[in-house]
């Protein structure tokens, strides 16, 4: 399998290569230069499987030449194991109505959906640094939950060393203190005086500062880069199978901030999965929902909402899907992108966003209704969802039910227990595992929104 920039300018990688490289050298993101598709009948053999069975079946094509089959299947078999996910059914289905479900994506260590992606891309890392006694460093920024589940997977590894950025006072306790109670000498934890979109932007910068780049051998666990998309594929072919794939169609609802996890499902649907729509689900930051509305892919201020992990401006897995929309037209992602650096806005084409509108629906959910949804679900259901869940769910109502309709929750509501608790009246309980996370020291360093700053930082390695 062979990966391109979706900007055209940078070396042609395979996956080992766009792994350990992440954002490419033009600033564009890797794709596959094509996507497997498997058959009915493919789809139909991965019903009933263990999720690391499936996993490989789904994750083979794009290793190809890069990681041999032995060595996948014991890196998804530790990732999917018992030690990391507390569930033997790894993403389970809870069914809340007639046609109506919620994907449980939350059983991992830091108890949320980027657990599925990072707990493999740290095994990656592994696989790949050890082969070429290498050592990186990985900078990536957080809205909440990538930043523990990054650390978690980092933690400790001998060749990698994490720098993690999150906006100061932006995120909830309990995230915070997931990421910034790992106290290990390869783990620098970094709060930003700032948004998440200025430590995303920071973390750009330094990527698109090929000197400083490759001075320290930087790398990315952020959805820009490809294998973290690469694994959020498989949860769609688990659940879909499920529910009775490729007999009959699926449609999700997804909440939505960068992209990345509703850009897994677009492919998944590429790869043969029969996916009847996908659910753009977002807060009062809804820069997808108006595009989808407007065809105009503008920035907007950035609002601090309940549902904090989407309090995004700028998705930077879209550009990924404008690839696609343009027919995969470098010269058109690349004015697109020099728009936006320069006006802050891009015009879609008629014909992109027709595409897009296929595929997608979209519904913007503000803080009172989310609440609403919480306690309506836990009065009636004895169902708790933490507030990403419900904007989820809310736009699920979208879809009209002839299939059955996914949402996909992301995140276990202890992580926004305050939310929670003001919502439905009921405090939800951290698991065994972190029962003591409160009483745990934390460590971590302030820094302004100052990308020299940052990269004098790194430099020095400095430890907390």
């Amino acid at each position: 399998m062979k990966y391109i920039s979706t900007r055209g300018e940078a070396a042609v990688l395979d996956f080992e290569g766009v792994t350990l490289t992440g954002l490419a050298r033009d600033g564009g993101l890797y794709v596959p230069e094509a996507f497997p598709v498997f058959s009915d009948d493919e789809i139909r053999a991965m019903a009933g499987q263990p999720y690391a069975d499936i996993a490989f079946t789904v994750i083979k094509p794009f290793v190809e030449g890069s990681v041999d089959d032995a060595s996948l299947k014991t890196m998804l078999s530790a990732t999917y194991g018992s030690d990391v996910f507390r569930r033997s059914a790894v993403a389970p289905l809870v069914q809340l109505g007639a046609n109506e479900w919620v994907l449980e994506l939350f059983h991992g260590p830091t108890l949320a959906f980027k657990d599925f992606a990072l707990q493999l891309l740290g095994r990656f890392f592994d696989h790949f640094t050890a082969k070429r006694q290498q050592k990186l460093t990985i900078l990536g920024a957080t809205s909440g939950d990538t930043g523990s589940a990054a650390i978690e997977a980092c933690r400790g590894r001998e060749n990698v060393t994490i720098y993690m950025l999150h906006p100061k006072g932006r995120v909830s306790e309990v995230q915070r203190r997931q990421m910034t109670t790992v106290i290990e000498p390869n783990v620098i934890n970094v709060a930003v005086n700032g948004t998440f979109d200025d430590c995303q932007a920071l973390v750009k910068a330094c990527f698109n500062d090929l000197a400083f780049r490759d001075e320290v051998n930087l790398t990315a666990v952020n959805s820009i880069n490809w294998a973290r998309v690469m694994a959020q594929i498989v949860y769609y072919f688990s659940s879909a199978t499920a529910l009775g794939a490729p007999d009959r169609a699926v449609s999700y609802s997804v909440p939505t901030g960068n992209f990345g996890d509703i850009y897994a499902g677009y492919i998944a649907r590429l790869m043969g999965l029969p996916i009847d729509k996908l659910v753009i689900a977002t807060n009062s930051n809804d820069i997808l929902a108006r595009t989808l509305q407007t065809g105009r892919y503008e920035r907007g201020d950035v609002h601090a909402t309940i549902s904090p992990s989407m309090d995004i401006q700028v998705s930077s897995n879209f550009e990924r899907m404008m690839f696609d929309l343009a027919g995969r037209d470098t010269d058109t992602v690349r004015s697109h992108m020099g728009d936006f650096a320069e006006t802050g806005s891009i015009a879609l084409g008629d014909s992109e966003i027709s595409r897009a509108r296929d595929i997608f629906l979209a519904q913007q959910v503000d803080d009172a209704t989310t609440k609403q949804v919480m306690a309506t679900l836990a009065e009636s259901d004895g169902y708790m969802a933490d507030p990403h869940t419900a904007v989820g769910l809310k736009a699920a109502e979208l879809l009209d039910g002839k299939t059955p309709r996914v949402t996909l929750s992301t995140a276990h509501p202890v992580k926004f227990g305050a939310a929670v608790q003001a919502a439905t009246g009921i405090t939800p309980n951290l698991p065994l595992h972190l029962a003591d996370l409160y009483d745990r020291d934390e460590a971590y360093q302030v820094l302004e929104n100052d990308m020299t700053a940052l990269q004098a930082l790194v430099r020095t390695g400095a430890s907390v």
